[in-house]
């Protein structure tokens, strides 16, 4: 079965741009994340998401689950559990690995479900 895909434009605007703030993820008394080169995704008319490079994950934290979702505009999602956050940090993160043309830039990044983790404190805005 082919999968629709859709291009961002006017009826469904997304923009990417990096944040400029220092972005920390923690679960469990433990930094998952820490970066200064997140990226900050506008999709429509969704909340801001905030996509952290690999290089600034610790990805030894987590666990890839068989989970996964489709985006007409993304493309495939790959999810991520943290482990040490318990039955709370399950599927906590995701990632478009093989992100569609128009949103590229997320490729190589993840982004947590500020729920399933104890904190995600942006600085410097």
């Amino acid at each position: 079965m082919e999968k629709t895909v859709k291009i961002p434009g006017p009826d469904h605007p997304i923009t990417i741009a990096k944040s400029g703030s220092r972005v920390v993820v923690s679960v469990a008394g433990r930094t998952i994340a820490d970066s200064t080169d997140a990226l900050s995704f506008h999709e429509s008319s969704y909340p801001e998401v905030l996509y952290i490079p690999r290089k600034d994950v610790d990805m030894t934290l987590l666990e890839r689950t068989d989970h996964s979702t489709y985006c007409p505009y993304k493309g495939e999602c790959s999810y991520y559990s943290i482990p040490v956050g318990g039955e709370r940090s399950v599927n906590a993160v995701w990632s478009y690995e093989s992100p569609y043309e128009a949103v590229d830039a997320i490729k190589g990044h993840v982004a947590f479900y500020a729920t399933r983790v104890d904190g995600i404190e942006v600085s410097g805005r």
